[in-house]
Parts: structure tokens; C-alpha cells; sequence
């Protein structure tokens, strides 16, 4: 299983897990926290299937009251969710939450772990889960966090059962139990034993809830009250569990900062029980292990820290650590000693960066750099040597309280230096369930820690310490001020096509017109650009000279080769050859407010649709909801495509059948919901009754799918209907029309059982289960041994317009270039032509 070739890479796991282009003193009350900490034996592993399943209550209580080390392990980074900031989906939208997860850890204190499970979309119980997932690849991976992090106690936020709500729920309380009782055993994963030893937590607990309706609480469950006030921190465990947890902004998963304590309930589900604590039974202190003078150490530490001058602390942290060297337990003492010269450095008031002006780089490339380092240390830190990547300096030059010193050096860096990408993303998936990661040693992390680092060596009283400073990127923005950000490697040659899908309608006689966009990073000779499908060059061309220019190439697939390709799906590939390399990559750059600039690479590829697609509307308003990819189909469609805003509603409603404020919204063919419009959009409530004139007066209205939280508007149909959670997850499911005669399902495209071939993730979800007589539902679905669905559309005339509902998953459909799909969402937007 394991590489013996990147053992080093283990050490990684231990780093700080937020990828800090900065080392920076800490504040004096987290430095307090973190030595009394320092004096706690005992760690907390919390358990669940999802970046948003974390109870940031308890995890701030662990973390802050209990001064416990505490992770969280999410079994998946989240990309099967939707996306409530933007337009990403799937890999991308996992990455985003991965970094959410990483801010919000960086408000509550605990770390991050991961497995390699992608989250493929709901599923109901963990049957279905583990027809997807591998159970033993994921029980594998939590046995590795669990050996890696040696956590004393787990807690899962759900149980095994149909209470968990979803089925990666259950399956995360499944493969906990499961890994809790292989981590003691050798027998179990042994190539694992070459990096780690077995490790037997003492007790796994499920921590209970009450969630809606549902209540799992008993007042014969361990209880542990929380959410205590803490003057350092300035607010309430509870208080803090919010701002961390509000931080899952993709998810919108935004909670109250609430006041007060409450109280935690747990439910014993393996090893020895708990009574009246979590660490019933638990060494909980230096004494309980056998060595009490760390103890007395620590004690006398914390009682006489000064939080105006920290490093008045130094001299006994010092020697503090000549002590924590000197322990036989391995495990232990690297834990401890990583912490301990984390506390040093920051009582220290030492701050070190290795900075440059520009975000990107290429392998090869020499680029100018400034180290910036500081002390606020009376007794000064001693600069020894500086690791230049690839050649030392060496100095004994001392830093001298509160004065910056700067250092200019010129760093080339490595030819082989690999691009900067997520480690779970730089290699394509194992299957649809399972990343991929270059070696296994970096199972669990957030992030792999950057390659790409200046090491110094520093003296600080008679202990020596080395520290990683990554190659970074600073630069001043007039509105957030100073920016540093890891600098980022990209390919030397990138290539783009010019928009994300193609659509060929069969009914005209046209070739297809292609533009891939080639963008060079540094000056090339001759090469060749291929356009490919399956593998055959459908065609290209010669580039005499590339000198860090954007341009586009355009290409036309003649309309005779695109017959003959039986498919009504094609993906295209485009690469450029230049001495005998070839560049087939296109950057993702992700950028948001929240989070640090996100970067992966995919292939530079595109999807076609090919096919009977036809649409007889030209223009088309969309009231935007939760980021999604509809607009942009439709432009590539040839529709015109207006985002309404408020001023396009202006006018006075008229319910009686007059066109008073319908001056504006007469123009569209039809208007489009986009979905979870009613969760996203606060001005929904002043906007619908514009709406229903605008249908009443003749218009056509397709509203996408809403949940009933947060929601604006109580009633969103013209005529009664009722959400509830349920949903078709298997995509592959039967489709019954039926009215196949209905004109939704044959104008202007004839829809048939076919067009539902090829979905993916899910048909829909939050489907209507109650509606008045005057909709009619167009199609019965449902997952394997479920009741029919009838509410995935539902359709009604009013006045002389049409309003259509329809919770299928039509956001994820079309970016994936299912034809299907596109001909009948082109049929509801057509409702109003036939």
C-alpha cells in the first residue's frame, strides 16, 4: 500500500495543516491556550461524512474549555453538494470546501483530516453508499488517520442507522466502528506498520442530536455541558461555533452565534464506556504518564506567562524542551516537540516570509525574492543558515528586537517542480468514488505541504530549530491590503477552449466552428496544435513562434465528419507538440473573497452535444439563484440570455389581467427560476407577483428547484404546492410519461425514455409531494424499492401562460453535455410557442 521511496513525506502530516504562507507570532491568549494544551495527554478524533456534519460547538468546546487536541475527520471534501457562491461543480466545489473547512479550523483550533471518498451525491442508506463507496479503501483510510493522529476518543455525529438522515451519514458511523477495531490490530493493513504503529483508541461515542423533528437525545446518555463564556476569547464556545461554522459559505451553511451553555448528549457505540467524562479511564496529564516534572513545568509556565511579554518565557520553554526530548515514548515526543517549538517561535515573536511580486511561475524560470524576518525577543534569535531550495548560505547574524531585516536573493526554481495542484486532484479519480492520490502516504491531509520552501536554521538560547518558508507571492490590494498567497507553477504552455460546451443542432446544415485559446508563459519555437477525437487528429495546425501571448486558434470540424461519429455526446481534445512534449493542460483558477486563490489543472477538453436539439424562444429572463450553469447553455444555445434585476420588476402589479408593469417582462420568451432562487434571492417576495401577471398576460414560467430553508416567498406556485426532501438519487432510474401526448413532451423535440439515458448523480431532488388539481404531473420516478415519485414537474395553465415546476436536476445535466436533458428544458422554455 505504502511507498517506502516518500517516507519523509509522513512528516508533512504532522505540519500546520492551514497552508500559511507566513510564520507569524501568535496571539499571547492562543499561545496560553496552546501551552495549557501542551499539559493535556489526550486527543479527540470527530467523525462524519461531509465538510458541513462538524459540530463546531464541540469542537470549540474540546479545543478552548477542555484544551484537548481535536481534529476533524470528513470522510469527503463535499463536491457532490451545489454550490451557492458560483458555478462550480463536482472537484471543484470539494476544493473550495476543502479550504472553507481549513478557514473555519482556523477560527476553532482543531485540525483537518480527509479520506479519499468523493462525495457522489445523496444516497439513502448505506447500501446504496457502499455500492459507490469501497468500504474497505475508506476504513483503511480512517485506520491510517486514526494511527497517524492517535486519537484516546472518537465521536461520530451520527449513527449507523436510517436516523443519520443520508446514507454516507450511516456508512461514516459504519467505517468508524469498523477502523476503531482494526487500528490496534497488526494483522490489519500492515503496510501501514512500516510508518506507524497500531494504535487502540479507548472508546468510540456517538454524539446525539436533535435535528428538526428527529431527536436521538436520552437523559440516560453522557452528558457534557458547553458553550461556557471565555473572557480570551470574548464570547461563548457557542458564540465562536458559529463564526467557524459560517464559515461554509459554498454550503450556505451560515449558523447564530448563540450565548449561553447547553448541553452535548452521547451514546456509547464501542470500547470501554464512559460514565461521567469523555476520558473516563484516560491518562489526562504529564503525572498519569510518569513524568510529573513536565508537569510542574508547564504549571509553574502558565502561572507566571506575561501576556504583554511572552518571551519572558523563553528561557524556561527552553528548557522545558530539553525534557520533552528526553522522552522514550517516539509518538509523544514528536507531537509534543511540534507543538512546543510552535509555542517558542510564536513567544519569540518571530515572523518570516519568502516573498515575490508575482502569483505564478514557471519550472525552470529564475524569479527575484525577499525574505522579511523579524523578532520581538529581548534575548535575540540567531539566524545560522538559509537553504535556498537548491544552495546554502550561511550567517550568525542576530535579530534584533522588533527590526525587520530583508534579504534579497535570486531562486530558480527546479525544472522537475511539479505544478501546484491539489494532491487528490492532480492524478484523474480511480473511479467515480474514489480519488486518486500520487502516494498514500498523504491520505488524510487538507493539503500536501508545499515542496517549495526556504529552510532556515535559527538559534534561539542554546536549542537549534529549523523552519519552512514557503516560496510566496505578496502584493498590496487597495481594498483587502497586504495579499501573500503561495506562488503558484503553471505549465509553460496552457491551452483553453474558448467556451466550456459546443452544441450542434442536427436540423441545420452547419459545420462546427471551434476556438481553443493557447496561452504561453514563456517564449517558443515551432509546434504543432492537434485537435483530437478518440484518440484521431481531426485536424490542427502549425504555430511558427509563441512569445507569451494569448491567442486563439479556430478550427471548423466539417458537418460530413461529424455525421459519422455515432454518438450524441463527443469530448475533444486539444494538445500542442514541441520537441517532442506535448502541453494538453488548462488552468482552474477559483477565486473568492473568503479563501486564498485555488488552482487545479484539467485536460484541455470540451464536450459537444450533438443531436435533434431544437428551441423556438429567442429571448430569455433569468432571476439567479444559486450559481449554476443554465445561462451560459442557453447563450451557447443562441438564446439571448438578461439576468433580471430589481428595476426590470419597476411598475405597479396587475393581477386583473392588464399589462401595467409587464412593459419589460413581455419581451421574454419565457423567464427561468434558477435554482434555490426562493432560498438565495430576498427580493423574490416583491418580484412574484410580477411574475404571475407576466404568466397571466400570456408568458411562460419554469421555476427550478427550491428547499424550504431559508425561504423568501411561502407560496411559491400561482397555485399550491408543498416541498418536501424527497428525491430520485439513482440517475439511471426508469422514467414513466405520464401523458405522453403532453405538449411539454413533444414540442418542439419528440422526448422519449432515451432523452433520460446518461444522466448524472441524480434525476432530482426536493421534489413537491402535495399539489392542487390544477397542476399535472408529467412523469413517475423512484429509486429501487421506493414509493412513485410523481412530483419531479408539475404543470399548470394560467390565464394565457403556463408556469411549469421542476426540481430535476437539469444544473447538473447540462454542464455534463447530456443532450436528453437540454431537449426537454428546451421544451419547457418553448411551453408558450406551441
Amino acid at each position: 500500500m505504502f511507498n517506502k521511496a516518500i517516507t519523509v513525506l509522513i512528516l508533512g502530516f504532522y505540519s500546520v495543516f492551514c497552508s500559511a504562507q507566513q510564520v507569524r507570532p501568535a496571539k499571547s491568549s492562543e499561545i496560553y491556550r496552546d501551552l495549557k494544551t501542551l499539559k493535556n495527554i489526550p486527543k479527540v478524533l470527530y467523525l462524519a461524512a461531509h465538510p458541513d456534519d462538524e459540530n463546531t460547538g464541540l469542537l470549540s468546546w474540546l479545543i478552548n474549555d477542555q484544551n484537548v487536541e481535536t481534529g476533524y475527520l470528513s470522510l469527503t471534501r463535499g463536491d457532490g453538494g451545489q454550490n451557492l457562491l458560483g458555478t462550480e461543480q463536482g472537484a471543484a466545489l470539494g476544493l473550495i470546501r476543502t479550504h472553507e473547512l481549513l478557514e473555519a479550523r482556523k477560527l476553532d483550533g482543531a485540525q483537518q483530516f480527509f479520506t479519499r471518498a468523493i462525495d457522489f451525491g445523496f444516497s439513502k442508506n448505506t447500501t446504496d453508499t457502499f455500492k459507490q463507496w469501497d468500504e474497505n479503501s475508506i476504513t483503511a483510510d480512517v485506520v491510517w488517520v486514526i494511527r497517524k493522529f492517535r486519537p484516546d476518543v472518537i465521536i461520530c455525529r451520527f449513527p449507523a442507522t436510517a436516523a443519520a438522515g443520508h446514507g454516507q451519514h450511516a456508512a461514516s458511523a459504519v467505517v468508524a466502528e469498523k477502523a476503531f477495531k482494526l487500528a490496534g490490530d497488526k494483522n490489519a493493513f500492515p503496510d501501514q506498520l512500516k510508518y506507524v504503529k497500531v494504535w487502540q483508541p479507548k472508546r468510540v461515542l456517538w454524539n446525539t442530536f436533535r435535528f428538526g423533528a428527529v431527536n436521538t437525545t436520552a437523559e440516560n446518555q453522557l452528558k457534557i455541558t458547553v458553550g461556557q463564556y471565555d473572557a480570551q476569547l470574548g464570547m461563548g464556545y457557542g458564540e465562536l461555533a458559529g463564526l467557524s461554522r459560517s464559515l461554509h459559505k459554498s454550503q450556505g451553511a451560515g449558523t447564530q452565534s448563540v450565548a449561553g451553555i447547553k448541553t452535548e448528549y452521547f451514546s456509547h457505540v464501542a470500547g470501554e464506556p464512559a460514565k461521567s467524562t469523555l476520558f473516563d479511564g484516560i491518562s489526562k496529564n504529564w503525572t498519569a504518564q510518569g513524568n510529573a516534572d513536565i508537569d510542574q513545568s508547564l504549571d509553574k509556565i502558565i502561572s507566571d506567562f506575561n501576556f504583554n511579554q511572552p518571551d519572558l518565557s523563553l528561557p524556561a520553554l527552553l528548557a522545558l524542551r530539553k525534557k520533552v526530548m528526553a522522552l522514550k515514548d517516539s509518538n509523544l515526543k514528536k507531537d509534543k516537540i511540534k507543538s512546543l517549538d510552535q509555542i517558542i517561535l510564536n513567544c519569540a515573536g518571530f515572523m518570516g516570509e519568502v516573498v515575490t511580486n508575482q502569483a505564478e511561475a514557471v519550472a525552470g524560470d529564475q524569479y527575484n525574492f525577499r525574505l522579511n524576518l523579524i523578532s520581538r525577543a529581548e534575548n535575540p534569535v540567531v539566524l545560522e543558515n538559509v537553504k535556498w531550495l537548491n544552495q546554502s548560505e550561511s550567517f550568525t547574524r542576530k535579530l534584533s528586537k522588533d527590526s525587520l531585516i530583508t534579504i534579497e536573493h535570486k531562486i530558480q526554481i527546479p525544472a522537475d517542480a511539479a505544478l501546484t495542484e491539489p494532491y487528490w486532484l492532480a492524478k484523474p479519480a480511480t473511479d467515480a468514488a474514489t480519488f486518486s492520490v500520487p502516494n498514500e502516504t498523504l491520505i488524510g491531509l487538507p493539503e500536501a505541504e508545499s515542496p517549495l520552501n526556504v529552510l532556515l536554521d535559527l538559534k534561539i538560547g542554546t536549542e537549534k530549530f529549523q523552519v519552512r518558508l514557503p516560496l510566496s507571492f505578496k502584493k498590496l490590494d487597495p481594498v483587502r491590503g497586504d495579499v501573500v498567497e503561495a506562488l503558484r507553477i503553471i505549465p509553460a504552455l496552457e491551452l483553453k477552449f474558448a467556451q466550456p460546451l459546443y452544441l450542434i443542432k442536427e436540423n441545420e446544415d452547419l459545420n462546427l466552428s471551434l476556438n481553443f485559446k493557447v496561452n504561453s508563459n514563456k517564449q517558443f519555437g515551432n509546434g504543432k496544435v492537434n485537435l483530437m477525437f478518440n484518440g484521431e487528429r481531426l485536424g490542427g495546425g502549425d504555430l511558427k513562434s509563441i512569445n507569451g501571448k494569448e491567442f486563439t486558434v479556430d478550427y471548423v470540424v466539417p458537418k460530413t465528419k461529424l455525421a459519422s461519429i455515432n454518438s450524441n455526446r463527443l469530448q475533444l481534445d486539444a494538445n500542442f507538440v514541441l520537441d517532442g512534449i506535448t502541453y494538453n493542460k488548462k488552468q482552474v483558477l477559483i477565486q473568492y473573497p473568503h479563501l486564498p486563490s485555488l488552482q487545479y489543472f484539467a485536460p484541455a477538453t470540451v464536450a459537444v452535444m450533438k443531436g435533434d436539439i431544437q428551441a423556438k424562444v429567442k429571448k430569455v429572463g433569468y432571476v439567479e439563484g444559486a450559481g449554476d450553469f443554465i445561462p451560459e447553455f442557453l447563450r451557447i444555445a443562441g438564446i439571448q440570455v438578461d439576468v433580471l434585476k430589481d428595476g426590470d420588476f419597476y411598475g405597479n402589479p396587475d393581477m386583473s389581467g392588464g399589462n401595467g408593469s409587464l412593459t419589460k417582462l413581455s419581451q421574454y420568451d419565457a423567464i427561468v427560476l434558477g435554482v434555490r432562487a426562493n432560498n438565495t434571492e430576498k427580493k423574490l417576495g416583491r418580484w412574484m407577483p410580477f411574475l404571475w401577471s407576466y404568466v397571466k398576460a400570456g408568458g411562460n414560467l419554469v421555476m427550478q428547484y427550491n428547499t424550504n430553508q431559508d425561504t423568501t416567498v411561502n407560496q411559491l406556485g400561482i397555485y399550491n404546492f408543498s416541498i418536501a426532501n424527497k428525491r430520485v438519487t439513482e440517475e439511471n432510474t426508469a422514467v414513466q410519461f405520464l401523458d405522453p401526448n403532453h405538449k411539454l413532451l413533444n414540442y418542439p423535440n419528440k422526448i422519449t425514455t432515451d432523452d433520460f439515458n446518461g444522466w448524472v448523480q441524480e434525476r432530482g431532488a426536493y421534489f413537491p409531494d402535495q399539489w392542487d388539481s390544477a397542476y399535472k404531473p408529467l412523469f413517475e420516478m423512484h429509486d429501487t424499492g421506493e414509493a412513485p415519485l410523481r412530483g419531479s414537474t408539475l404543470y399548470a395553465k394560467y390565464g394565457k401562460g403556463n408556469f411549469i415546476y421542476t426540481p430535476l436536476a437539469f444544473f447538473r445535466q447540462l454542464p455534463a453535455g447530456n443532450v436528453g436533458a437540454a431537449r426537454l428544458f428546451l421544451n419547457f422554455l418553448s411551453a408558450q410557442k406551441n
